[in-house]
């Protein structure tokens, strides 16, 4: 790998005798990891997990890298593939965390840490996921709809227009953009752009990200910061500022990965907190201005109730005549960010109205809200899985299933609807989601 001069010479002063056993492992192969959805860990894996990640649950290093597009288990959301060192995450949310809270990542796309916040923030938390760049944040809905938690929202929002929810995060977790110098063996573009003058450009933006954004982490709120780069602009030097600038204390000490030392690429994390009393959650019922005109109903009084395994624990909201079930433990904190956010996804999108029949929605087949005996099940083989996925017509639907919605499913897992018309059944796989390879590359 060629690297550029100032990079070698600033981080040789970083690294000291480090340096050559950086430089040789820049040019080994990056290794493979994915992390289990534990609502969704299937019976048999589909791929050799070779050894597991030491600083996070459910996540295993592979034995080579298969192609994930053709394994029908990836697009039912039971694993997601990430970056092995910035599943450390997970240490920080364990070791400061220990009551429902409501978490933002910040810069979520395109969803790796929130999948991973999903399954392991405290049960009854509130996840908002936020991208500022729409089409970002559209893969960012595509990953936390594969992953099933309802207890999630993704909002397309200016961290300017998140700093307006004065105290209202207990969490901000905040991976910033950065100069990606550790991920210079994976990503050549990374490599082709970075400068010393980029690198400054990233630690101001990053610096504005996060002051823009800093008052709604309530008083006593936790910053979690990090970045894929080794410098100490974007790194140690903002942490430092955020203390100064912003009103924080250090918590946790800065974490730097190095390729040479773990297992897993350029990585770093640190945690302050926010100078402050912290509020109680679970005694936080919400802004007073959510308390009226609420205009939800309860599921049970919905018609399609039925689609839901808890149905109690849902309250009914009406998108664009599009149903929408809530989580009720955050339906008054729905309607406060509705008010003031782009929510692009939340909760468990239920289906359409058309004409006289209601076209059940691809998120709720994935969702793990659904109560999977309401639809009829068609288990497919990988073949027939691998058809649907690329919105085929299927055709050979046994005869033992009714006409009407079918749930296919793949190694019992819901992979989403079909409509059986009898000779065939119309697929309703999203149209952008189709996948578009045949052979393995």
């Amino acid at each position: 790998m060629q690297l550029p001069q100032d990079f070698i010479a600033r981080t040789k002063t970083l690294l000291g005798a480090g340096w050559s056993a950086f430089e040789e492992a820049l040019n080994e192969d990056p290794p493979v990891s994915i992390r289990w959805n534990p609502a969704k860990k299937p019976l048999t894996y589909p791929f050799v997990c070779k050894e597991a990640v030491p600083w996070a649950s459910n996540a295993y290093y592979l034995s080579s890298r298969p192609s994930f597009t053709l394994d029908p288990l990836f697009h039912a959301g039971c694993y997601y593939v990430q970056e092995a060192s910035s599943m450390y995450l997970e240490q920080i949310v364990k070791k400061y965390i220990s009551q429902p809270v409501k978490t933002l990542d910040l810069c979520a796309a395109p969803g790796g840490k929130s999948t991973q916040l999903m399954a392991v923030l405290p049960e009854g938390s509130l996840l908002v996921a936020n991208e500022v760049i729409r089409q970002r944040a559209s893969v960012l809905t595509e990953n936390r709809v594969k992953w099933g938690n309802p207890y999630s929202i993704v909002t397309n929002n200016d961290p300017k227009d998140i700093g307006r929810l004065n105290g209202f995060f207990d969490v901000l977790l905040a991976d910033v953009p950065c100069s990606g110098e550790g991920m210079f063996r994976k990503d050549p573009v990374a490599l082709r752009e970075w400068s010393v003058g980029n690198v400054r450009l990233c630690a101001e933006r990053q610096k504005r990200i996060v002051a823009d954004s800093w008052s709604a982490l309530s008083p006593g709120g936790l910053l979690i910061y990090s970045t894929c780069t080794y410098n100490r602009e974007e790194n140690e030097d903002n942490i430092d500022w955020i203390c100064r600038k912003l009103g924080a204390e250090l918590v946790e000490e800065p974490r730097r990965f190095l390729p040479h030392q773990t297992k897993g690429e350029g990585f770093f994390i640190a945690a302050v907190r926010k100078t402050g009393t912290l509020r109680h959650p679970a005694l936080d019922a919400g802004p007073p201005e959510t308390q009226r005109g609420l205009r939800f109903k309860p599921a049970m009084t919905d018609p399609r109730q039925s689609y839901l395994f808890h149905p109690a624990q849902f309250v009914i909201v009406s998108e664009q005549n599009r149903p929408v079930a809530i989580p009720e433990i955050y339906a008054t904190d729905y309607i406060y960010l509705s008010k003031r956010l782009r929510i692009v996804s939340a909760g468990v999108a239920l289906g359409e109205q058309k004409g006289k029949d209601f076209v059940p929605a691809h998120e709720l087949a994935l969702s793990t809200a659904l109560s999977a005996d309401t639809f009829p099940q068609w288990e497919v083989d990988k073949t027939t899985a691998l058809r649907y996925l690329r919105k085929e017509a299927l055709h050979d639907i046994p005869t033992t299933l009714p006409k009407g919605y079918l749930l296919i499913t793949y190694c019992r897992h819901p992979l989403g609807f079909v409509k059986n018309i009898g000779t065939r059944a119309n697929n309703l796989y999203p149209q952008d989601w189709r996948i578009r390879i045949y052979t393995n590359p």
